[in-house]
């Protein structure tokens, strides 16, 4: 294998927060020094661990309409179900394995919402939501929607477990998710005793969460909830589990531009954020009910 990727810090889980009233969340991002600008071209993780929902009549349970300008938001469902609406028209439901991959470009206005089955019956909900910036040639870009679901994902299988590319590409197998800038998503699963070599180009930036299990990564052992950072030197990543185990890997080119980030906008001046503002105020961004 490759000169592996050397461990800059394993984070255990921050604090948890409510976004909406439908996803208790962790940002894991707020650990990190340098926040959204560390790990280009990601700028957010929230995770929502497994959590249980009681049933309710509530079919707005969740965040209601907001706007974003000049990155990606992608949503990965592992258990429960999310709605999805947005200013351009585009509407759907995700199931566990499927992912909304939404281009918010030159800006649009969504809402997330627990499908209204999912809130009737209740039951385990898992999800992240992860932010991907855009290089500012394509800050501007139209927006767009991919609803991409799980039997669409490229799937290598492993003796003893499997990863399924999101986006990028694995052993030759490719994921569906059209991105701007060279990136990997890769959910993992192990069993015990299972491993996965996971090359990472040199100079990407990397990190593995931990959303189940107890795994060594490259030699250091960690659990449930950790969140391992990556220095850029190096090109591999090996897992090894000693129990069942989860994981979510994203690593990518960075995009060495300015950050400049107000909120739902991310962009590389702070003129070009007050121009955001103003063209949300001036319903540029389109409509989009409750």
């Amino acid at each position: 294998m490759a000169t592996e990727k050397v461990i800059e810090a394993v984070y255990g889980p921050p604090a948890p927060h409510w976004v909406g009233d439908g996803f208790p969340v962790r940002g894991y991002f707020s650990a990190i020094p340098g926040g959204m600008r560390r790990l280009s071209p990601f700028l957010l993780l929230d995770y929502a661990q497994p959590f249980e929902f009681e049933p309710t009549d509530n079919e707005r349970r969740g965040v209601g309409p907001h706007p974003h300008r000049g990155f990606e938001t992608v949503t990965i469902a592992f258990q429960g179900a999310v709605a999805h609406h947005d200013s351009m028209g585009n509407s759907g439901v995700i199931h566990p394995g499927d992912v909304q991959w939404m281009t918010a470009g030159s800006g649009i206005l969504h809402r997330e919402y627990h499908d209204a089955a999912f809130a009737r019956k209740g039951g385990n909900f898992q999800m992240a939501q992860i932010w991907v910036n855009l290089p500012a040639a394509h800050k501007m870009t139209e927006p767009a929607y991919q609803a991409i679901t799980a039997d669409t994902m490229g799937v290598v299988e492993l003796p003893k477990g499997r990863v399924t590319v999101i986006a990028g590409e694995y052993r030759g197998v490719k994921g569906p998710a059209r991105t701007f800038s060279p990136i990997n998503m890769f959910e993992i699963r192990l069993q015990a005793g299972g491993s996965a070599e996971l090359p990472t180009p040199e100079a990407w930036n990397a990190a593995l969460l931990v959303m189940a299990g107890k795994v060594s990564i490259n030699g250091r052992e960690t659990k449930e909830n950790d969140f391992v950072l990556f220095k850029r030197q190096g090109e591999g990543i090996n897992v090894k589990a000693t129990s069942d185990a989860q994981l979510l890997l994203l690593s990518g080119e960075p995009i060495d531009e300015p950050v400049a980030n107000y909120g739902p906008f991310v962009m590389n001046t702070p003129a070009e954020i007050e121009q955001a503002i103003h063209d949300f105020r001036a319903g540029k961004f389109g409509h989009l009910d409750e």
